[in-house]
């Protein structure tokens, strides 16, 4: 079984994106062709095109940061057999889920979050609202092994 990037969760975020991508151009292209044309006193002017600036770089920024976290989460693996687990989120190397020493479930009915401690210390931490096919793979721990609360 393999993990996969939550269509929804994509969706959301690729256009929450977009959206203030958008509002970014629509800032930028005031200020640059919009602004510079209107009759205006100097300081009016001036800082209303200083406020169109900064709010389009605010919102590139925060399109950049959105489309790298759905970047971030599409790039992290796991796959799994029924005696192991191996990809990214299990820090590059197989995790056998007889060396899962804890499992922390305080989250998973809340919020669909299991973190699984390994007894070499690594953690792997797995979210359905990132990951679809999370729930399967949870369904091994959750239950099964004493999780704590």
């Amino acid at each position: 079984m393999k993990l996969t990037l939550n269509r929804e969760y994509a969706a959301r975020h690729v256009g929450v994106a977009a959206l203030f991508l958008g509002l970014a151009g629509w800032f930028l292209y005031d200020a640059v062709f919009v602004y510079p044309n209107l009759p205006a006193d100097d300081t009016t002017h001036h800082t209303t095109v200083e406020f169109q600036y900064s709010f389009a770089a605010l919102l590139g920024i925060a399109a950049l940061v959105v489309a790298f976290r759905v970047w971030r989460s599409w790039r992290s693996t796991l796959e799994w057999d029924d005696e192991k687990m191996w990809g990214s989120l299990s820090g590059g190397r197989p995790l056998a889920f007889s060396d899962v020493e804890r499992v922390d479930s305080s989250r998973w009915e809340a919020k669909g979050i299991l973190t699984l401690v390994a007894k070499d210390g690594r953690r792997v931490t797995l979210d359905t609202w990132h990951h679809a096919g999370a729930a399967e793979l949870a369904e091994r721990f959750v239950g099964g092994k004493e999780s704590e609360q």
